[in-house]
């Protein structure tokens, strides 16, 4: 079985993923991470010197590797994976395959992100919340209709990653 865990960035992705993962006793992969990996620079480095169209053509296909290798996984996408070229798509189109998508409000993750604007290559420029509310906004309007796509939907906000990986669990059996 294959888990694909999407959501807007700071939802927690790679945190409930790794434990999902660590409970079941499945893979766990990062996306985002393997794909520094490959090109062996970060994310923010390569949108910078390669530009947004060039990610998103490494991001479809490293996805596409990723979800060929065999075995049971748990893989975090980026925030934007699912609403790029046909990836959403071609996740729906898998096997044994559970999207589940970790849903947050825009106060929650406006609120969580501001704080960790600094570690994030992408948002460190915003410099005060109203600014990161209106990003954020433009983005869960343009990518919440892939996201709703996911078969699985979790309220992430004030729980737990225990109680977060409880919960999908259940929804699994």
């Amino acid at each position: 079985m294959k888990l694909v865990l999407i959501g807007y960035m700071g939802s927690g992705k790679s945190s409930v993923g790794k434990a999902l993962a660590s409970e079941l006793g499945y893979t766990f992969l990062d996306l985002d991470a393997h794909i520094e990996s490959v090109e062996r620079k970060s994310i923010s480095k390569i949108f910078d010197e390669k530009g947004e169209i060039y990610f998103r053509k490494k991001e479809n296909r490293v996805l596409r590797e990723l979800m060929s290798s065999e075995g049971n996984i748990v893989m975090a996408t980026g925030g934007g994976t699912p609403c790029y070229g046909n990836s959403m798509e071609f996740l729906m189109d898998q096997e044994e395959t559970v999207i589940i998508y970790l849903k947050a409000s825009l106060n929650f993750l406006t609120d969580r992100l501001f704080l960790e604007r600094l570690n994030r290559p992408l948002i460190a420029h915003i410099n005060n919340k109203t600014n990161m509310m209106d990003f954020i906004r433009k983005h869960l309007f343009e990518r919440s209709f892939y996201y709703n796509k996911a078969s699985l939907k979790v309220d992430v906000e004030n729980t737990s990653v225990d109680k977060l990986v409880n919960e999908i669990k259940s929804n699994l059996l």
